[in-house]
């Protein structure tokens, strides 16, 4: 809370009647309301701007002669679980970016630990740099076609509602529970009538997509094509262009963001994983992508900051203006959005500001509870039509998978992958210790010759996925996930050719983020010598155990079709 004294200092400074904390010198400010670019002195004092458009000095001074000034990045939709690092290692990593807020949905590891897992997240939210928000996860579990670690009903997210660090209801991707009026959704939709819902609805359209606007919900980071998005604009729905490790939106959807739009569009990734961060940034990746595709400049920056602000409800931020939140980038170019300094709450991003947090321990370490799986386990039986077994389609950049189907050879060991047709073993092992379930199948785009690679990272419940070309690898590749308690593996001829540890709660790692991203890349080139023609593989082995994306996926369960809402038989 800001102080008489305070707010006295604030406004004193603000007419140069006295020093400001901080002063950026000769800096060029983007006004992302009308796109003007003003040489200026920005004035800081506590965690605000105090002037603009004027000559300051300030008991610091910071020399922006050469740079640009734009407010700072907002990610609108992320779960930093699936950045494979812990919330302090993702502040670390994503802060010097020029991220100074993301709005986070802890929903992974709710699945695996229920409320535990929310509460980790918030108490890490209050000692971070970065301004982490939460929303709390309201599909926990995401459908009843799966099994996973915990249940949120809406009394374990009551306890949460008023926490400083909590917007509102996190994506609701349970749709069809809205619309049939599941008394569980209604329970957590009405709770949070008069806050933000986050909204989830991948194709969905015309009165169905009607009818979940009806339930108050206002944005959506699903949408695929630009026809798509156009329509949920039209019916008052915010569109988050999302450009993450593995879904990659912003090609598709850049046309939408324009002048008549760019107050209605924000930016996510949803999610970027340490090596992506490294090779490519994060939102400053987005931003530099869509102004080289010709979308208006201060559009973009408006769409990353102001706009993303005033989507949730974050009235403090995204303008660089007197009595705004001092969260501001530095940039040696704006068309390249190069940052080389970032302030958030009026402090200077350095080294000393991270080291000063506080801890907070780490949760789930023991939360893989799987038995030694043995190569039979992976045996499937043949089909009644051997010529129209059922697979899982995958194409690089989508989460969407396709339905497709082949003729696989019978053997003494059930029906066989095909490395000829690149139609593979795809396999989802039940780990939180519940029922011991094995779902099998087979999948086709990964382009795998030989060996395995096996995930506990298994969207929305958290199993282990594994996809392979033999029974022995893969049967070694899960055995290793659950010796780590959770992780990445590659397994080829025998051997486990590449790992990564993620032992809080089988989502993320002990280690820093630096590590994460070596491991990432000796990943990456095990699963390639392994023939894999994805850019993505471990993401992309994660999202196949989603059922509430279309169209075809695998659970614990079993073949789930999305579209029909039921598992195939």
């Amino acid at each position: 809370m800001t102080s008489a004294a305070l707010l006295t200092r604030m406004i004193m400074a603000g007419q140069g009647k006295a020093p400001a904390d901080l002063v950026i010198k000769n800096v060029q400010l983007l006004d992302v309301v009308t796109g003007a670019v003003t040489l200026t002195d920005i004035a800081i004092v506590g965690d605000r701007i105090v002037g603009t458009h004027a000559a300051y000095e300030g008991e610091t001074i910071i020399d922006g002669a050469g740079r640009y000034a734009v407010p700072g990045f907002i990610d609108t939709h992320l779960h930093i679980e699936s950045s494979l690092v812990t919330p302090f290692e993702f502040d670390r990593c994503v802060l010097p970016h020029g991220v100074t807020t993301a709005i986070c949905d802890p929903h992974e590891i709710a699945n695996v630990l229920g409320a535990e897992g929310i509460r980790y997240f918030l108490d890490s939210a209050e000692q971070t740099i970065m301004d982490v928000r939460v929303n709390l996860s309201s599909c926990v579990p995401a459908t009843g076609f799966e099994t996973n670690g915990a249940a949120l009903e809406i009394e374990d997210l009551e306890p949460f509602r008023n926490h400083p660090k909590v917007i509102g209801l996190a994506e609701m991707m349970n749709f069809p529970g809205v619309l049939s009026a599941d008394p569980g959704i209604i329970a957590k939709l009405v709770a949070f009538q008069d806050g933000h819902i986050d909204g989830h609805a991948p194709l969905l359209l015309g009165q169905s997509l009607n009818g979940y606007l009806a339930a108050g919900i206002r944005t959506d980071h699903e949408a695929t094509s630009a026809a798509e998005a156009r329509e949920k604009l039209a019916k008052g729905m915010a569109i988050l262009i999302r450009e993450g490790s593995v879904s990659k939106d912003l090609k598709a959807l850049a046309e939408i963001l324009d002048e008549n739009t760019s107050s209605f569009v924000a930016l996510c990734t949803d999610d970027r994983n340490p090596l992506d961060i490294a090779e490519e940034g994060h939102l400053d990746s987005s931003i530099r992508r869509l102004i080289a595709m010709g979308r208006p400049l201060h559009h973009v920056y408006r769409a990353a900051s102001h706009s993303a602000a005033r989507i949730f409800g974050l009235t403090d931020r995204g303008l660089l203006a007197p009595g705004w939140r001092a969260d501001i980038a530095l940039l040696d170019s704006l068309e390249d959005c190069q940052v080389s300094d970032v302030l958030t709450a009026g402090r200077l991003v350095r080294l000393e500001l991270f080291a000063a947090r506080k801890p907070v321990a780490p949760v789930g370490l023991t939360s893989v509870k799987s038995r030694t799986i043995v190569a039979d386990d992976f045996i499937i039986p043949a089909r009644p039509d051997r010529n129209q077994t059922p697979v899982i389609g995958v194409k690089p950049g989508l989460i969407l998978t396709f339905r497709e189907s082949a003729a696989l050879e019978i053997g003494e060991r059930g029906t066989q992958a095909d490395i000829a047709q690149d139609v593979l073993k795809c396999v989802v092992i039940e780990r939180h210790g519940r029922n011991g379930n094995i779902g099998r199948s087979f999948v086709r785009g990964f382009g795998l010759q030989r060996g395995a690679i096996a995930s506990s990272v298994g969207h929305d419940s958290h199993n282990i996925t594994v996809i392979g070309a033999n029974d022995e690898d893969m049967a070694l590749a899960v055995n290793r996930l659950i010796q780590l308690q959770g992780g990445f593996a590659v397994a080829d001829g025998g051997k486990i050719s590449a790992e990564l540890a993620l032992p809080i709660a089988g989502l993320m790692s002990l280690n820093p983020f630096e590590t994460v991203a070596q491991d990432l890349h000796h990943l990456r080139d095990a699963a390639l010598a392994l023939g894999c023609v994805l850019p993505e593989p471990f993401l992309q082995v994660a999202f196949l155990a989603l059922p509430v994306i279309p169209h075809l996926k695998m659970t614990d369960r079993g073949l789930f079709d999305v579209d029909k809402f039921d598992f195939v038989s």
